[in-house]
């Protein structure tokens, strides 16, 4: 492929990108605890009591031992809670007694007050009446180390009667960038795609009229070709849909005067996806571009089914046979039949 460059540019949407964190008082469902008729330690204290007993649930993943970092993000509280919640607070892990809190680490949380599929939720507390044990804290599970104590402190934060944006404004922000547990990598996927039905735009606005019918028909090929499984290099389950517009297409093939990656004649593709692991790679694919420009017309289903196998995670020797070809006659052949 004369003048080819590769291009990858990755769309590091971290999971959790934009996610409320949120506490709401709704979770309370009305429930309120009578307030001790005595209590002569620090009035701000809405749990009247000056040490907590916390245990920790483990609903996410078995192996996990999630109790080290519920210990950090509590010793956070008990050397912060005076300065920003009031009052002073200790807290001691026990799992054999009524504990104050619950910390419970779970799949998903669908629902959380106003807020959906948040990575944490806790409720505000800020009087006794509210304070109902034991006051759940949940977490999903399957968050980094270091964002899972990030949403632990958060949500903590909450239970001692912080809101969102009050200090300290890192802990309680709204929103926060969350990286989850390691994931392979896209190209080290059978299924790099989030989904096995994908949506394809062809513009064909740069090809002369004259050329249009056999370009369609090679763009049609390459996608016939991989719908058909690709030589077995591509799950069965793989399925084209026509898409009228760029904006609704998961893979987009455009013809250009100029491909941004070379001065001459050749093709490009540009792959984005989400990295919910911070470890600078793709772990899903949910974009691909793929550009051509000044490509003879019988060798457009080669070019096209190429970048189409990158976006499959293949590359070099990975590739059916004739994709990974370097012979002009093969490029022009109907090798996809």
């Amino acid at each position: 492929m004369r003048g080819r460059a590769v291009l990858v540019v990755v769309c590091l949407l971290l999971a959790g990108c934009s996610t409320s964190l949120p506490g709401d008082p709704t979770d309370l469902d009305g429930a309120t605890t009578p307030e001790p008729t005595e209590w002569d330690g620090d009035p701000e204290n809405h749990f009247r009591e000056r040490e907590l007993t916390v245990a920790v649930r483990n609903d996410a993943i078995p192996e996990r031992d999630y109790r080290p970092l519920v210990r950090e993000a509590l010793d956070y509280w008990e050397a912060e809670s005076e300065r920003y919640a009031g009052f002073p607070i200790a807290y001691r892990i026990a799992e054999d007694e009524d504990p104050d809190v619950v910390v419970r680490f779970v799949p998903t949380i669908e629902e959380c007050g106003s807020e959906d599929h948040a990575a944490g939720c806790a409720p505000i507390l800020t009087e006794p009446g509210q304070v109902n044990r034991p006051v759940t804290v949940r977490v999903r599970g399957n968050f980094s180390d270091a964002s899972t104590v990030e949403v632990l402190k958060h949500e903590l934060g909450h239970t001692l009667g912080i809101r969102h944006g009050e200090p300290p404004e890192a802990v309680m922000q709204a929103s926060s960038n969350l990286t989850s547990l390691p994931q392979p990598d896209a190209r080290n996927r059978t299924m790099p795609w989030g989904k096995p039905g994908l949506f394809v735009h062809v513009d064909y606005g740069a090809v002369p009229a004259r050329d249009r019918p056999e370009t369609r028909e090679q763009v049609n090929a390459a996608l016939g070709y991989f719908g058909d499984g690709a030589n077995g290099t591509v799950p069965e389950n793989v399925t084209f849909y026509r898409a009228e517009t760029a904006e609704e297409a998961d893979i987009v093939v455009r013809f250009a005067e100029n491909a941004p990656c070379t001065q001459g004649s050749g093709s490009c593709g540009n792959l984005r996806g989400t990295d919910p692991d911070g470890d600078g790679q793709i772990e899903r694919y949910t974009a691909l571009t793929i550009t051509l420009s000044g490509i003879d017309t019988e060798a457009t289903a080669w070019h096209v089914g190429y970048w189409l196998g990158r976006g499959f995670g293949l590359s070099g020797e990975e590739l059916p046979p004739p994709l990974a070809s370097d012979d002009p006659d093969v490029r022009r052949s109907e090798w996809w039949t």
